[in-house]
């Protein structure tokens, strides 16, 4: 694989200017000076004024088609999720490397080509699973090594909203890489397979809760890891009372955040990667940890979503493995499959 050089940044543009280009994907690269955000494309007039106001310095197009491609080192897709396997086939003909935000792909098959075609092409590959640096999931990674909770029996996840209406038009179609499963679900899937290994037994319960809403929207999984643990993971769209975001039993402890990782809120409200306080829990938010009647607050590791760039950086620059294996992804897809065939999908 070709490496870039540490001596100059990394030239990158950014595809589509939703909620993972605008929150997730342009602040964490505008910010670190390991990269130069080169472009952004969106088609869209509003996300247009958005981003030239945002981003003075970089070049705002209308389509894929219309970036230096001879000046871009690499490609982060933010686009829907259909678009991911061709886009980043381009890209990687043209010479770049590849962020693929998630969904992966629509199927592992798919997903496994892919990682055969960049492979191929000498080229990076990666998945953009940003939710391995949730200050909550860092902190549990931290119990754990420490071995704080005893033996792990039950890992309970979610990931709910309350977003009654369907945003955008791409998201009433009913097919593999839309709906919920495939958008939160692989958050948390990935979550706990990296946590807890590889699953022998996997349930499923999709249902489709908004009106007119053609795909899954409220979803359970009960997933049985190799290692003994059982994952319990649900991810819902239209919950009006929240349950906790995580809870974790042992057989010496048990621990409990009741709420998620701020980071996303906190770009939304201004707060960009770099600023005090960025990633930073409140100490009313913290966790419990202990058994019923004897517990103590948890500080919440400080959230870092710009991580995965930092490591992406390192391995362009320096040959070392990406931030994320998209053979990870691939495992999740499976698991996302087998649901879907349990459904009848």
């Amino acid at each position: 694989m070709t490496e870039i050089g540490s001596d100059k940044p990394i030239r990158t543009a950014v595809i589509g200017l939703g909620l993972a280009g605008s929150v997730f994907h342009a602040p964490a690269i505008a910010a670190d000076p390991a990269y130069q955000l080169s472009a952004i494309v969106t088609a869209d007039p509003g996300r247009r004024a958005k981003a030239l106001a945002a981003y003075p310095g970089t070049a705002v197009l209308d389509s894929f088609q219309q970036l230096p491609f001879g000046e871009l080192d690499l490609v982060v897709l933010g686009t829907p999720p259909l678009s991911h396997a061709p886009l980043a086939r381009e890209a990687i003909d043209r010479g770049l490397s590849v962020v693929v935000d998630k969904p992966f792909a629509p199927s592992s098959a798919e997903g496994l080509e892919l990682i055969e075609y960049a492979r191929r092409a000498g080229k990076l590959l990666t998945v953009y699973q940003n939710r391995r640096w949730d200050g909550e999931f860092l902190t549990l990674q931290r119990l754990l090594e420490q071995n704080t909770l005893g033996e792990v029996y039950r890992f309970e996840s979610r990931m709910e909203r309350w977003a009654p209406t369907i945003s955008k038009d791409w998201k009433t179609q009913a097919q593999p890489g839309v709906g919920i499963l495939f958008d939160l679900g692989t958050h948390l899937i990935d979550q706990a397979l990296l946590l807890f290994g590889p699953v022998d037994q996997v349930y499923g319960e999709l249902d489709a809760r908004r009106r007119q809403e053609p795909s899954d929207d409220d979803v359970f999984l009960a997933l049985r890891h190799s290692s003994g643990v059982r994952s319990h993971l649900s991810m819902n769209v239209s919950v009006a009372q929240f349950a906790p975001r995580l809870r974790v039993l042992g057989s010496e402890a048990g621990y409990l955040k009741e709420l998620g990782d701020l980071q996303e809120a906190q770009i939304l409200a201004g707060v960009l990667p770099g600023q005090p306080g960025y990633g930073v829990d409140p100490e009313a938010n913290w966790g419990r940890l202990g058994r019923e009647g004897n517990n103590r607050l948890v500080p919440t590791e400080r959230g870092d979503f710009p991580s995965f760039y930092r490591l992406l950086a390192e391995s362009l620059n320096d040959g070392t493995p990406p931030p994320v294996d998209p053979v990870d992804a691939v495992a999740a897809l499976r698991i996302i499959e087998e649901v879907r065939a349990q459904n009848g999908l």
